[in-house]
C-alpha cells in the first residue's frame, strides 16, 4: 500500500505541477508578450509599460499576487522615468494591494505613499486613507479611514475597492469582537463582488466561511460554501468548483461529519477525473486516504489509489493546466529575454553614444583649437600687417627729403639766407606733421589737407618757376569728421612735380581736386607736364640703375589698406588723352569718426 502511494505521488510530481493557470489568462499574457515585443522593437517605453502593467492585472485577477507584484513592479519602474503621473499613481496603488495580499505592510505603505504623491485630489484620500489603515494601531483610526474609503468608492462606483474596503471592516469588526458587523460586512463584501471580481468573491467567501469555523459555526460556514456552489463562476470553472467542494469536505471533516466528508471528496475526484485535473484528484485522493485510515479502512484506500493510478494516463492527457502552465512558463522566459536583450541594446546604445560624444567632444576640442590658432595666426598677420603699414607710412621718400635738402643748400649757396630759412621752416612743420600721424593708419581729412598744402608750398618754393598749382575741395565733404590714409596722396604730387612739370620749358599747371562720389572720395591729381613715357625716355642711366621708393611705397601701403580695412582703394594712372600730361585717380570709402 505505501509502494503505491509513492510510486502515485512520483507520477504527479513527474507530469503536475504546483500552480494552474486557467487558458485565458495564459492568452491575455501571451497577448501582452506580443504587444511588449512591439513596444520594445518601436522603442515605445509607454506601450512597454501598458504591457507589463496589463500582465500585472491578469495575475491579479487570477488570484497569483507574487507575479502580479513583479510586472506591476517594471510597469510603475517605466512610468517613473516617464513621469507619467496618473500611470505612476495607477500602478503604485495595485502595486501595494498585490504587497498587501502578501502581507508585505512596509512596501505596500510605501507604494500607498506614493500614489497619494502623485494622485489628483479623489484618488489622493483614498490611497492616504490606506496608508492611515495600515499604519495605525488603533481599531477606531483604522475603522474611520476605511469608512471614508467606503464613501468615496460608493461615489466613484468602484465594486472591486469597495468590496476590499468591507472586507477591511470585517477585519476591524473582528478585532473589536464584534461579531454580527463582521459577518455583515463580509457578506455585504461578497454580494457586491460575485457580480465584478470572482477571485475576489471566492477570496471574501473563504473568509467568511473561515470566520464561522474560528467561532464554531459550521452550519453558516457550510451554508456559506454551498451558496458559492451555486454561483455561475464556479458551475463554469470545474477546477473551482472542485476546490470549493474540497473546501466544504473540509468543513464537515471538523463538524466530525466523515461521511458526508467522505462523499463529498468522492464528487471532487469524480469531477477531476472527467475535466483533467490531475493535482486536485491527487489532492481529493490524499484526504480521502487519511479518512480512510481514520477509519481504519485499508481496503477502500487500496482501491482508491489504484483507480487513481489506473486513470492517471488518461488523466494527465486531459489535463490542459499542464500545457498551459507550460506555454505560460515560455510566455515569461521569452519576456525575460527580451528584457536581457532590450538590456544589451540599451547597453550597445550608451556605449555607441559615450563614444559618440566623446568623439563630438575631440573633434570640438579640435575645432575650438584650430579656431584658436587661425585666429592667433590671423591676429599675428594683422599685427604684421599694421607694422609692416606703420613701416611704410613713416619711410619718407627719398626723393622729397633728399630734393628738400638740396633746395636749402641751394638757398644757402646763392647767399639767399632769407629763401633757405623760410625753406627749412616749412620742411619741418611738414617734416613734424608727418612724424605725428605716423601712428594712424586714418588721419582727420583737414589734417591731410594741411601736410599735403605744405608740400605743395615747399615745392612751390623750390620750382616757382615751373607750375602753378590748385586744391579743389567737394563742399558736402566734411573735412573734420572725415578720415583718410595719410600722405596717400603726397607720392603722387611728388611725381607730377619731379617727373612731370620741372621739365617743362614753360610754366605748367598742377590740380588737386576732392570730391564725395556717393559713399566713396574721389581724388584726382591732374597734371600738364612732359607724362610718364616721355619721363622714361629723359631719364639718366643713373636714374634708371636706381629703384624708387616712393610709389612701390604707396601701391603696397594701398593693398594693406584693402587687405586690413577692406577700403576698396583703386588707383588709377595714365597719360592724358589728346593733350600732355598725368591723370591720377584714386576712389575709396568714407571713413568717418
Amino acid at each position: 500500500m505505501k509502494m503505491i502511494k509513492l510510486f502515485v505521488l512520483f507520477f504527479v510530481m513527474a507530469f503536475g505541477n504546483t500552480a494552474y493557470s486557467q487558458s485565458r489568462v495564459v492568452e491575455d499574457v501571451q497577448v501582452q508578450s506580443k504587444r511588449l515585443k512591439k513596444a520594445v522593437d518601436t522603442k515605445d517605453e509607454s506601450a512597454q509599460a501598458d504591457s507589463y502593467y496589463n500582465i500585472g492585472e491578469t495575475f491579479f485577477n487570477d488570484g497569483n499576487f507574487r507575479k502580479s507584484e513583479e510586472y506591476y513592479t517594471k510597469a510603475k519602474n517605466i512610468y517613473e522615468k516617464l513621469n507619467d503621473k496618473p500611470n505612476i499613481e495607477k500602478a503604485s496603488r495595485k502595486l501595494a494591494q498585490s504587497q498587501e495580499k502578501q502581507n508585505k505592510i512596509t512596501p505596500a505603505i510605501s507604494n500607498y505613499s506614493r500614489a497619494a504623491e502623485v494622485a489628483p485630489s479623489k484618488s489622493r484620500a483614498l490611497n492616504t486613507n490606506d496608508v492611515t489603515r495600515l499604519s495605525v494601531n488603533s481599531p477606531e483610526a483604522k475603522e474611520e479611514a476605511i469608512q471614508n474609503n467606503i464613501q468615496l468608492n460608493e461615489k466613484d462606483k468602484d465594486k472591486g475597492d469597495l468590496a476590499a474596503s468591507y472586507s477591511q471592516m470585517a477585519d476591524v469588526n473582528i478585532q473589536q469582537n464584534d461579531i454580527p458587523k463582521a459577518e455583515a460586512n463580509l457578506k455585504n463584501a461578497y454580494k457586491i463582488s460575485k457580480k465584478e471580481a470572482p477571485q475576489q468573491a471566492l477570496e471574501i467567501n473563504q473568509k467568511l466561511t473561515d470566520f464561522y469555523v474560528e467561532n464554531k459555526n459550521y452550519d453558516k460556514a457550510i451554508e456559506a460554501k454551498k451558496t458559492v456552489l451555486k454561483e455561475d463562476f464556479v458551475k463554469d470553472n470545474s477546477k473551482k468548483e472542485v476546490e470549493q467542494i474540497q473546501e466544504l469536505a473540509d468543513i464537515y471533516i471538523k463538524k466530525d461529519d466523515i461521511g458526508e466528508a467522505i462523499s463529498l471528496l468522492k464528487k471532487s475526484y469524480g469531477i477531476a477525473l472527467e475535466k483533467g485535473h490531475t493535482l486536485e484528484a491527487q489532492k481529493s485522493v490524499k484526504k480521502l486516504d487519511s479518512l480512510y485510515n481514520m477509519s481504519e479502512n485499508t481496503d477502500a484506500s487500496v482501491r482508491l489509489y489504484r483507480d487513481f493510478l489506473g486513470k492517471l494516463p488518461d488523466l494527465v492527457s486531459k489535463d490542459k493546466s499542464l500545457a498551459d502552465e507550460k506555454i505560460l512558463e515560455d510566455t515569461e522566459q521569452r519576456i525575460a529575454q527580451l528584457e536581457k536583450e532590450k538590456q544589451l541594446k540599451d547597453e550597445l546604445i550608451r556605449k555607441k553614444n559615450v563614444f559618440n560624444y566623446s568623439l563630438i567632444g575631440v573633434l570640438l576640442v579640435l575645432s575650438a583649437l584650430i579656431i584658436f590658432i587661425f585666429r592667433t595666426l590671423k591676429k599675428v598677420q594683422i599685427k604684421n600687417k599694421k607694422i609692416a603699414l606703420q613701416s611704410l607710412r613713416r619711410e619718407m621718400n627719398p626723393h622729397f627729403i633728399f630734393n628738400s635738402l638740396n633746395s636749402v643748400n641751394h638757398f644757402i649757396a646763392t647767399n639767399n639766407e632769407l629763401e633757405a630759412n623760410q625753406y627749412l621752416t616749412k620742411f619741418s612743420k611738414l617734416m613734424r606733421g608727418v612724424m605725428e600721424n605716423s601712428t594712424e593708419d586714418f588721419i582727420p581729412f583737414q589734417q591731410e589737407l594741411d601736410l599735403l598744402q605744405n608740400y605743395l608750398a615747399l615745392e612751390k618754393t623750390r620750382f616757382s618757376d615751373k607750375f602753378d598749382y590748385e586744391i579743389e575741395v567737394d563742399e558736402s565733404l566734411n573735412t573734420q569728421s572725415l578720415k583718410v590714409p595719410g600722405m596717400l596722396v603726397q607720392p603722387f604730387l611728388e611725381n607730377a612735380i619731379w617727373h612731370g612739370l620741372r621739365y617743362r620749358t614753360t610754366k605748367g599747371f598742377l590740380k588737386l581736386y576732392f570730391e564725395k562720389d556717393n559713399q566713396y572720395l574721389k581724388i584726382t591729381v591732374e597734371d600738364n607736364g612732359i607724362g610718364i613715357e616721355e619721363s622714361k625716355k629723359q631719364k639718366t642711366e643713373h636714374q634708371k640703375a636706381r629703384k624708387g621708393r616712393g610709389m612701390k611705397n604707396t601701391l603696397e601701403r594701398i593693398a594693406l589698406l584693402n587687405d586690413l580695412y577692406h577700403q576698396e582703394i583703386q588707383c588709377n594712372i595714365t597719360d592724358k588723352q589728346n593733350t600732355q600730361g598725368v591723370l591720377v585717380e584714386i576712389r575709396y570709402k568714407l571713413v568717418n569718426k
